[in-house]
């Protein structure tokens, strides 16, 4: 094949042209001009609406249960109804979701949405204290959650309505309220009151740690997520015209379907999944937590086509799979991984074990409604180390200390303007103007660009380390360590690591005469943060943390420290959805 028959330059004209699929125009929102999507429905009730002409072909897939497009309709408008009429959940009230990956999830996410109501998909693996905190700072009128988050919650105050998922008995359970699933389908046709939705309305508001431990609410609109449903078609469009083929694709004959084993409450999960399946008719295979035969099991069984993962999981599936391919496996015609540095080889290690296979990168974060970036196909594999160019819709610029543009080639933090970036942070001014500058929002990691707009990822200005897809920041893990009296002082920074992308590290000093081991630590910190945030690599000293002139600690030293001690890379913990 001769490829490439256009530059990526045609391509993105030709795609975004007038009557093309990513057709744009200019809009004003929040007063500044904006190109959004002519083709993006309006908001999640569309989405949810038009689902309905996919009938009784499933949807959702969950273990033993299949929940068909018609019977996810019946379902979200049941469960909003019952919002609305039980709960008096009206316009702009918060109602948030914290469970595993049941098809309750998408049920509660778009009843929410639906009638108006912000809806608030919570990080399942945080503490009960932190879970709490989040409901609290959001104001949520309604929580839903399943058995081990209702746990984890029973002794904090909270301030708001309980419903069990698959848990308990009484009146405020999810079965009581409407059914178990398998009476989904039997549920009333009547609508869930319709509050005149807009674009422009808020539709979510998604959690992300904060540098100082407090968590902050990215507040997201309908039109911001349903961005991200047409980015996500973009790199293959793209692809498909780079090798002289049309796109749209004829229709396919057969329904696709996806296997996710990440969290729904995951950017990734939601809009780069979730809403995608909804929109176009996919089946979307559900997992509990991650778990590689299982995973194996359901491609055969299910025959899927997509699989959407972390690189942690696609190192695990290179590891775990023979070069060539492997019988029962051959529907699989994309891998596509993103939320965490991927490594350079993991490209070609995808094609090596599914032939046929494309693999395709995102790159993008909570506060962009995920997609800001994209790569694959043909151009993932000359590029392996590059996150892919912008989508079309969104500006970049690459800037430095001053916020002045840097030279071409140089790096410099990014900056991303679109539809798709967030409004702000709840009640949090001060960490929005941190994070916004006139509509540009920070990224906080260190880029550059080559020629033809193909973004590299090198380094991040943020004080975090992304374990297995998981965003830790540092501080309040120290923080956390910092609490034990026989400390003085500590430092928390990322290991590289080959399964898990990072692990999470710390440097601990000592008071003269105290001992504390490096488990101690990990067991007493174990109390007061979820799983994935507890450090994996710990070393305790009294000889104090290195600094600058500044007075600040020298992590890099200690990371470069730590690394050249070990002969080797650790394996870290098995990921199970992110805990261990």
């Amino acid at each position: 094949m001769n490829w490439p028959v256009c530059s990526v330059a045609e391509a993105r004209a030709a795609l975004t042209a007038p009557g093309a699929p990513f057709e744009m125009r200019t809009e004003s929102i929040a007063g500044r001009a904006v190109r959004t999507y002519v083709n993006a429905p309006a908001h999640m009730r569309q989405v949810l609406d038009e689902s309905r002409r996919f009938g009784d072909a499933e949807f959702l897939v969950y273990e033993g249960e299949r929940i068909s497009f018609e019977a996810h309709w019946r379902a979200a408008n049941a469960f909003g109804r019952v919002l609305a009429e039980r709960y008096g959940v009206a316009k702009g009230d918060r109602v948030a979701v914290a469970m595993r990956n049941f098809p309750e999830w998408s049920v509660c996410a778009f009843a929410a949405m639906a009638i108006g109501a912000v809806f608030v998909p919570l990080n399942a693996w945080e503490t009960g204290e932190n879970l709490a905190r989040m409901i609290r700072k959001s104001g949520v009128k309604v929580i839903v959650v399943d058995g081990e988050r209702s746990e984890r919650l029973g002794g904090e105050d909270h301030g708001s309505t309980l419903v069990t998922v698959r848990h308990g008995t009484g009146e405020d359970t999810f079965e009581a309220l409407i059914g178990a699933a398998e009476g989904w389908s039997k549920l009333p046709d009547r609508p869930a009151p319709d509050r005149g939705l807009r674009p422009d309305d808020l539709a979510m508001i998604c959690f992300t740690s904060g540098t100082t431990g407090e968590a902050k609410g990215a507040l997201g609109t309908h039109r911001a997520a349903l961005t991200n449903l047409v980015n996500t078609q973009y790199r293959a469009a793209r692809a498909a015209l780079r090798r002289g083929e049309a796109w749209p694709p004829a229709p396919a004959v057969a329904q696709q379907v996806v296997l996710l084993p990440l969290p729904l409450f995951h950017a990734t999960g939601m809009h780069s999944a979730l809403v995608p399946a909804l929109a176009r008719g996919n089946r979307l295979v559900l997992m509990y937590r991650w778990d590689i035969e299982q995973a194996l099991g359901l491609i055969e069984r299910e025959g899927a086509h997509v699989l959407i993962l972390v690189p942690t999981l696609v190192v695990q599936l290179l590891e775990r799979l023979p070069n060539g391919g492997t019988p029962g496996l051959e529907t699989v015609h994309t891998v596509t991984y993103g939320g965490a540095p991927a490594p350079g080889d993991l490209a070609a290690g995808v094609q090596s074990r599914f032939p046929g296979a494309v693999p395709a990168q995102g790159y993008g974060a909570t506060e962009t409604s995920s997609l800001v970036a994209s790569n694959s196909h043909e151009d993932l594999l000359a590029r392996p180390d590059s996150v892919g160019t912008a989508v079309p819709c969104c500006d970049v610029r690459i800037v430095d200390d001053h916020g002045n543009d840097v030279a071409p080639g140089d790096p410099g933090e990014l900056w991303v303007h679109g539809p798709q970036v967030f409004r702000g942070y709840w009640n949090n001014d001060e960490a929005t103007e941190a994070a916004l500058h006139n509509g540009w929002y920070r990224t906080g990691d260190i880029v550059t660009m080559d020629d033809e707009g193909f973004l590299y990822v090198m380094d991040r200005k943020k004080d975090m380390v992304i374990r297995g897809g998981e965003n830790v920041y540092c501080a309040e893990v120290e923080e956390a360590i910092a609490r034990l009296p026989e400390v003085v002082e500590c430092a928390v920074f990322g290991l590289p690591d080959r399964l898990m992308g990072e692990i999470v590290a710390s440097v601990v000093t000592l008071h003269a005469g105290a001992t504390l081991t490096a488990e101690a630590v990990r067991e007493r910190v174990a109390a007061d943060l979820p799983a994935f945030k507890v450090p994996e690599r710990i070393e305790v000293r009294t000889a104090s943390l290195p600094r600058n002139a500044a007075g600040k600690v020298i992590k890099r030293q200690l990371r470069d420290a730590m690394v050249s001690a070990r002969e080797r890379l650790p394996q870290s913990a098995n990921y199970e959805n992110g805990e261990p």
